[in-house]
């Protein structure tokens, strides 16, 4: 572990890892800008795909690491990723934004699959679009809970664990509504498929 009270030496962290970053940016300002600087698009994104406006996700990640930084100094290592516990401070700003304006979350994944697409054929990105568009209804029918699901373990990749501790439930939980959601989904773009 570190010794956070000597700053004696100039520090360059980009260079620190994420738990010793943490650590002085519990006394040391500059730290938490590199933290920000380091997961501040991440958690931008994932507000901005819950509430699909631009400046409410503005305004609500800056709040996230004003939170953050109010309450890094009783921050503790659980095991985890520290982006854990930001994207866990971003759920609960967005939960109660969403409890606050009594509405329903948007899915801003479009821009995110059919930019994905890349340009071979005209009929095969015809075929992908619609796929992806089917893709993308089928989601939006699902709870919202089920949809930030999709987006944790697709878009930003995270482990069940770390999905687990943004969402307030145990890993195993998660498997299990993952599995579900899963099977959810394909039933939902048979019966779209059917129509």
């Amino acid at each position: 572990m570190l010794d956070v009270t000597d700053h004696s030496e100039q520090i360059v962290w980009e260079n620190l890892d994420e738990d010793d970053l943490v650590e002085y940016a519990k006394t040391d300002a500059d730290a938490f800008g590199e933290i920000y600087q380091r997961y501040v698009k991440r958690i931008y994104n994932y507000v901005y795909y819950r509430t699909g406006d631009q400046n409410d996700a503005e305004d609500l990640t800056a709040r996230v690491f004003q939170r953050a930084l109010s309450h890094i100094g009783r921050y503790e290592n659980r095991g985890l990723p520290f982006s854990a516990w930001l994207y866990r401070i971003a759920h609960n700003l967005v939960v109660n934004w969403h409890r606050d304006r009594g509405r329903r979350s948007l899915i801003g994944l479009d821009d995110v699959v059919l930019s994905s697409l890349k340009s071979d054929a005209p009929e095969a990105v015809t075929e992908r679009r619609e796929e992806a568009e089917l893709l993308l209804q089928a989601v939006r029918t699902l709870p919202e809970e089920r949809q930030q699901l999709l987006y944790l373990k697709f878009i930003e990749r995270l482990s069940n664990a770390e999905i687990g501790e943004i969402m307030g439930r145990s890993e195993g939980a998660i498997k299990s509504l993952y599995h579900r959601t899963l099977i959810a989904l394909r039933r939902r773009i048979t019966k779209m498929q059917q129509r």
